[in-house]
């Protein structure tokens, strides 16, 4: 009678799947590091900007007792709002509003660098980013894990930052272009950078305490600003879903070892997904840094349909060989470089300035003697 022996434990009863070639990267990816140059170089910029800012303000403040400064445009790039209001004004108009034009420029700037290149202000630019991202590497430091939410929390706390954007969307789109002018040309609106410096001048026990919890979230939640209360984060978000350019995974060369998945700072599924089309994903390559795989992540325009057996196995081609040769021809021309990257997000940057300060549509062309009036008394204007 014969006998029947189980499986060992070492033996399937489903044939397992092929193991795919494993083909190592030749070239050392550098995204991060040229990601960080520029970060680094961005907030170096805007401590300028408020510094030079600041000593402006204090000519007035102190009657021209103090060096004059000339007023930094560029520090309109901390009003959003009023980038909104006069983009509704011009597009409203054909008219640049005469106050705060630079908010506008650079606002637009920034709307197409997402549009382009998904969130990448965000990631590359954005001063307030930059620190929540370092905070959290210094809490990486002291703690060694971060605090992920769980998904039935992570899900309502990041609309927060959409509903706080529909609501100052709706105010704008309320205000006709008469009342846009009315309100840029008040006392409250020439003054609403000089009211936002004395914010943090001036800054009560509340604003502290706010911004403390801030800090100490940003250590152990990643990315806790960006993701869950940045308004404007979540309007680039959202013009970033029309980027052509995005994060995709080639099947074929990906291995599953699914490190993208855990160093995302989104918590996006990175490696169960062929396009990356969500909102929250920044453009900060950091999966594609990590991943181990010749190009089995890109951050490009969609591949080149190339079928494999353009691509025939030879008794001298290794299927290696022509795993790789497919892979190189379907994402030639189509994945950027993070040195594209960058270069593509000054020439967006330097070229509107450029446009600005060349038809006179850059700086705030107000009286002194109206700064003069307005400035010491910022505090006291309401609307």
């Amino acid at each position: 009678m014969p006998t029947l022996t189980a499986p060992s434990p070492t033996e399937s009863s489903t044939p397992r799947p092929a193991r795919k070639p494993f083909i190592r990267r030749h070239l050392l990816d550098n995204s991060q590091r040229i990601r960080h140059i520029i970060q680094i170089a961005f907030l170096a910029l805007n401590a300028w900007l408020g510094l030079k800012f600041y000593l402006w303000v204090r000519y007035f403040e102190t009657n021209g007792q103090s060096h004059y400064f000339s007023r930094p445009a560029g520090v309109e790039g901390w009003l959003p709002i009023a980038g909104l209001m006069n983009l509704k004004y011009f597009l409203t108009t054909r008219h640049i509003a005469a106050v705060h034009p630079a908010a506008m420029f650079l606002l637009v700037i920034f709307l197409l660098s997402s549009w382009l290149l998904k969130k990448s202000f965000c990631s590359w630019l954005c001063p307030v980013g930059t620190a929540s991202e370092y905070l959290w590497h210094l809490g990486q430091q002291f703690f060694h894990r971060s605090l992920v939410l769980p998904r039935w929390l992570d899900i309502p706390l990041r609309s927060l930052k959409y509903i706080l954007l529909a609501f100052f969307l709706f105010i704008v789109a309320t205000l006709s272009a008469a009342g846009l002018q009315q309100f840029l040309l008040s006392p409250f609106g020439i003054v609403a950078d000089v009211k936002m410096l004395n914010f943090f001048r001036h800054v009560g026990t509340i604003g502290i305490a706010v911004i403390l919890t801030l800090v100490v979230l940003s250590t152990m939640i990643q990315n806790v600003w960006c993701r869950f209360l940045c308004p404007y984060g979540a309007l680039m978000g959202l013009v970033s879903l029309l980027s052509p350019v995005k994060i995709r995974r080639d099947e074929a060369a990906c291995i599953d070892c699914n490190k993208c998945n855990k160093l995302c700072p989104s918590h996006l599924p990175v490696a169960q997904l062929i396009t990356i089309r969500s909102a929250e994903c920044t453009g900060c390559l950091s999966c594609v840094a990590i991943c181990p795989a010749e190009n089995a992540l890109n951050f490009a325009l969609p591949p080149a349909n190339i079928s494999p057996t353009s691509f025939p196995t030879t008794p001298e081609t290794s299927a290696s060989a022509r795993s790789l040769a497919l892979s190189n021809a379907r994402w030639h021309n189509r994945a950027l470089q993070p040195r594209t990257v960058a270069i593509i997000l000054a020439i967006i940057f330097f070229s509107l300035i450029g446009v600005a300060r060349a038809t006179h549509h850059w700086q705030t062309n107000l009286p002194l003697s109206t700064y003069q009036q307005l400035v010491p008394h910022a505090d006291n204007y309401v609307h």
